[in-house]
């Protein structure tokens, strides 16, 4: 008995080591955002991967530029379309947190009285129909996590966005995640964006192009690929350009 508890100590004992070591790396390696721009992304890396399991060559467009370059209609877009407590949160928006969950608490009530259920009954984990992801959040994800949904996963990326708001200022976190997020099949950062479908770069873009591309982000390949749902993505930059006006910049 002695024998099996002092092994299980060990185990233990070597996880945490290996969690601490892990995440140790990781805070050296946002540390060095703080003066260097990232190579790549896990999300660049993961489509890369995905392109050459079609038997594709990756795609990839991506000009790096200082948030000085990006218009500030193009800032203000993104924080109204995203995260519109971004300059006064550490990290994580509980009011949005909380908001998203009522609102998933709601809409699971209501398809279960379509269904026949009972007034009162609840889900124990309901699905957000609203992201309740802060800039911070996306960014811990975009650059080191997988696209996979876990507890697991999500412990890692609040450890990671702690970790970011810590070692970074605002102004530095929003210049990384304008300059990396998705914006279409190969295409990544404002620059490549504005260039791609306006022709001009981004630091000249108006309030209603800023809310295009802004209302792309969810999902810019599929559900607002302005070709593919060309509706939807003028309906989502209709209500974010209303909210440009009121949004605070870092």
């Amino acid at each position: 008995m002695r024998r099996v508890i002092k092994i299980l100590f060990l185990v233990i004992l070597g996880v945490s080591i290996g969690v601490i070591g892990y995440e140790a790396i990781r805070w050296i390696n946002i540390s060095h955002l703080a003066t260097g721009n990232p190579v790549t992304t896990s999300l660049i890396d993961a489509r890369a991967n995905e392109a050459r399991a079609r038997g594709e060559e990756p795609k990839r467009f991506q000009v790096w530029v200082p948030l000085a370059k990006i218009s500030p209609n193009l800032q203000r877009a993104v924080l109204a379309g995203e995260d519109t407590n971004f300059a006064t949160h550490n990290g994580f928006d509980y009011q949005a947190i909380q908001k998203a969950y009522d609102e998933a608490m709601r809409n699971a009530a209501q398809e279960a009285k379509k269904e026949g259920e009972n007034d009162d009954w609840l889900p124990t984990i309901p699905e957000f129909k609203r992201g309740a992801s802060t800039i911070s959040q996306q960014l811990a994800k975009n650059l080191y996590l997988s696209s996979r949904r876990s507890f697991f996963r999500k412990g890692q990326e609040a450890i990671l966005t702690v970790f970011l708001e810590r070692q970074l200022p605002k102004r530095r976190i929003l210049e990384i995640y304008l300059n990396v997020i998705e914006w279409g099949d190969g295409v990544y950062g404002a620059e490549a964006a504005s260039q791609h479908y306006f022709h001009k770069p981004a630091s000249a873009l108006t309030a209603n192009q800023a809310a295009f591309l802004s209302a792309m982000i969810p999902n810019p390949r599929t559900v607002f690929n302005p070709r593919v749902n060309p509706r939807r993505v003028a309906r989502r930059q209709r209500i974010i350009q209303r909210g440009m006006p009121y949004v605070r910049l870092p």
